[in-house]
């Protein structure tokens, strides 16, 4: 064995210090792991406080779907909640739809959602028919 050698072995690997890229799919198989989670499930959540945030968080680094109802909520603390949401889902790539009234469907980057929910405007009808309708208009 060479000094060198002898010198590399004793000091330690010279690229022990170096930062290693990870693309985003490498980062969720290999630091997000979680046992006994699958991933791929869809989750309805109907928070009651914002420390249930995390939670929520915590599924979608696992790589599944949920649904967050914030219905049961004040509009503050929903509000706090979406901002994390939000962050949570830019840091792991994710995406962020609102559904309805307080309905969000946040995704993983895993999950492919085609097509949008349109605003809660609804067209206007001509009055015959939404005195047809007029059962069904909620």
């Amino acid at each position: 064995m060479a000094f060198k050698d002898k010198l590399q072995k004793f000091i330690g690997d010279d690229k022990e210090g170096e930062i290693e890229a990870v693309s985003s799919d490498e980062f969720y198989k290999e630091a997000i792991k979680q046992p006994g989670t699958s991933g791929n499930k869809m989750i309805l959540l109907e928070p009651r406080a914002f420390s249930e945030a995390q939670t929520i968080a915590d599924y979608l680094k696992s790589r599944n779907t949920v649904v967050v109802n914030l219905k049961r909520v004040t509009p503050e603390v929903a509000k706090r909640i979406v901002d994390f949401l939000s962050g949570a889902l830019y840091a792991i790539e994710g995406d962020l739809q609102k559904l309805g009234n307080g309905i969000f469907l946040c995704t993983p980057n895993n999950v492919n959602v085609e097509g949008k929910i349109s605003g809660e405007e609804k067209p206007k009808a001509k009055k015959e028919e939404k005195q047809e309708d007029s059962e069904f208009d909620w």
